[in-house]
């Protein structure tokens, strides 16, 4: 028998013309919004001066330093600093939010109070939906120095008071918690929707042979949600090099003495930008913090694929 002819390139966007349509709105923002500004990164090579003509005229006359900027970089005290806080608070962040948004889901998943279940779901969302600017104005309420809630417990038991923005000491634990608490709800939606396609009859066949439900939860739960852990494993370690800009420049207030345990990779290219205005420097920095989160993405993945070939993204 003769095997069918696949059609032409032609023939198949006629044929899926509905569908490309549906998804050229999404492929033009990437185009613009992504890959063309890629092309820009060439400024991190450059002594980038602005230029009345415009920005390609500026990247055009703008003197070519190689890798000038990155040593620069590098050869600050700050890059360590700003790498570390960069890359321990990420991995915490990834651990806790992974271990309490799993958590919530299983426990949501045994309520069998369906109104309550949206109730606490509801509950758990608002927080993901507040900006840091809102969240920075609450927690200033609790830790400021005079009139925060916090140090007017603290004076009424006897104790002295804290000043909160000055004390860098308990940064790491506020950060951790907040973050945890604003992206509990979010988190734990895929999470929860996972457990809820379990095939009930492998909790059924678990209690016919005694299992308690933490053995149901360790052998039946866990292993049917472990792929999706994987996948979203491998998504977060991609941005494992990308801070929440808003929360730890916002949150503590831009205070310099927090420095030491408040700046990461976006503050600094922020503050870097603000500060000298030397582009070079900062784009230097962005590519930087681009290309080793790409290449934990690839790593992460590779190593997946070896594990666990089912779980792998590509």
């Amino acid at each position: 028998m003769k095997k069918k002819k696949k059609g032409g390139f032609l023939e198949n966007v006629w044929r899926y013309k509905a569908l490309i349509l549906m998804a050229l709105p999404g492929f033009i923002w990437f185009i613009f919004f992504f890959y063309i500004p890629v092309l820009a990164n060439v400024v991190a090579f450059k002594d980038f001066h602005y230029s009345p003509n415009g920005f390609i005229d500026a990247l055009m006359t703008s003197k070519w330093v190689g890798f000038d900027n990155f040593k620069f970089l590098f050869s600050s005290s700050d890059a360590w600093l700003i790498t570390r806080n960069t890359l321990l608070y990420n991995v915490v962040f990834l651990a806790f939010n992974l271990f309490f948004a799993i958590a919530f889901a299983i426990v949501m998943s045994e309520l069998r109070n369906k109104r309550l279940v949206k109730v606490y779901h509801t509950m758990s969302l608002l927080p993901y939906f507040l900006s840091w600017v809102v969240i920075s104005a609450f927690v200033y309420a609790f830790l400021s120095p005079d009139k925060g809630i916090v140090n007017q417990w603290l004076t009424s038991g006897g104790h002295e008071q804290i000043n909160w923005y000055a004390d860098p000491k308990y940064w790491p634990f506020i950060f951790v918690f907040l973050n945890v608490w604003k992206g509990l709800g979010y988190n734990s939606i895929i999470y929860y929707a996972s457990v809820m396609g379990i095939d009930p009859t492998y909790y059924e066949a678990a209690m016919v042979d005694g299992a308690s439900k933490w053995q149901q939860i360790k052998n039946v739960t866990i292993p049917q949600i472990l792929p999706m852990m994987t996948v979203l494993l491998i998504l977060n370690i991609g941005g494992i090099f990308r801070a929440d800009f808003g929360m730890f420049y916002i949150l503590p207030r831009n205070s310099g003495a927090l420095y030491q345990v408040t700046s990461v990779l976006d503050t600094y290219i922020y503050n870097g930008l603000t500060a000298t205005g030397d582009i070079g420097m900062t784009a230097a920095a962005g590519l930087y913090q681009s290309a080793v989160g790409a290449a934990l993405l690839l790593l992460s993945n590779l190593v997946v694929r070896k594990i666990e070939p089912d779980s792998a993204i590509f």
